[in-house]
């Protein structure tokens, strides 16, 4: 027999511990942003008594998203910084973490300080969040098959024609929510409202390696793990486990939670998220696959990093011209 409940109770536990991760990260974020500002009144004794020339700061890290990033200390850039690769846009980027500029943060005891989110590595930052991400899953797959979960109730069929019309409807759902979402943005953005998109500018990859990386390992993983949790758990299983709840009331609450997953986007990114989380759990709602979801999700995060930090357009300046 199915444990419904001990099951929502486990997805309960798993749904508090992303929110507090995702909470801590941007609490560790907005505490850099803080400091590359010059917000500590020990940095600012210290530069007024170096004598050191103006300086005027670099271009922000996303042009998506602007961030404050103050220009190096030390005048010219060290020479192994000039060996830096390069985007696919061909814009530099510094994915090891040597050479980047220094904040008030850098000029704290070590024991004062917290680590800063941007100096880690481009490879360290897809690690931690596969990881993180593919651990959540595993214990959420773990605790439905503990419980005895059909598998119909998360949306899940072993069948031929399941995985063919997955895929197809897939595809076209996520090609058409990643356009109109883009529109969208861009729109918000048109009209001086714009979300924070730092956290995907240092996710993105400066080799073929990490594209693959990205592309075939950790964006596949955070598509699985987040549709398994907001639409299979959230939504699938209560209504499945005959407790008299509507699917559209769970799609109401389960996009509200995916938002606040995703606060490292600012409050108009919260909100953007939120409308395309009540999409998906539409669509999962309207197929009952968690495969269309999974496959959709994937190619809208796919092809943001691609079109954005590949290719380094940004609609919103393309719809301007």
């Amino acid at each position: 027999m199915p444990q419904w409940a001990t099951f929502l109770g486990l997805t309960g536990v798993v749904l508090v511990l992303l929110l507090v991760l995702s909470h801590l990260t941007q609490a560790a974020f907005h505490a850099d942003d803080i400091d590359a500002s010059g917000g500590d009144d020990r940095f600012d004794a210290v530069a007024h008594d170096t004598d050191w020339p103006d300086r005027t700061p670099d271009e922000s890290l996303s042009s998506h998203a602007p961030a404050s990033v103050p220009e190096s200390i030390d005048g010219d850039r060290p020479a192994d910084d000039e060996r830096a690769p390069t985007r696919v846009d061909g814009r530099p980027r510094d994915s090891s973490g040597a050479g980047k500029t220094a904040t008030s943060a850098d000029l704290r005891p070590a024991a004062d300080r917290a680590v800063d989110p941007s100096s880690l590595s481009t490879g360290a930052l897809l690690a931690n969040v596969a990881f993180s991400q593919g651990l959540f899953a595993l214990l959420l797959l773990g605790a439905a098959v503990y419980t005895a979960i059909p598998a119909s109730a998360l949306g899940i069929e072993f069948s031929v024609a399941y995985l063919e019309t997955g895929l197809v409807i897939g595809v076209a759902a996520g090609i058409a929510i990643y356009v109109v979402n883009e529109l969208a943005a861009a729109t918000a953005t048109h009209f001086g409202f714009d979300h924070d998109e730092t956290l995907r500018d240092l996710l993105a990859p400066d080799s073929v390696g990490g594209w693959l990386v990205l592309l075939l390992g950790v964006l596949p993983i955070i598509a699985v793990f987040e549709e398994f949790l907001f639409r299979a758990a959230l939504i699938g299983v209560p209504a499945a486990a005959g407790f008299g709840l509507s699917p559209w009331l769970l799609a109401v609450g389960s996009s509200v939670a995916f938002a606040l997953g995703h606060g490292m986007q600012g409050s108009v990114g919260i909100v953007v998220t939120g409308l395309l989380g009540f999409v998906l759990a539409a669509v999962f709602i309207v197929t009952g696959s968690l495969l269309v979801v999974v496959v959709a999700h994937y190619l809208i995060n796919a092809l943001e990093f691609v079109v954005h930090e590949g290719l380094g357009l940004e609609w919103a300046e393309t719809l301007e011209h």
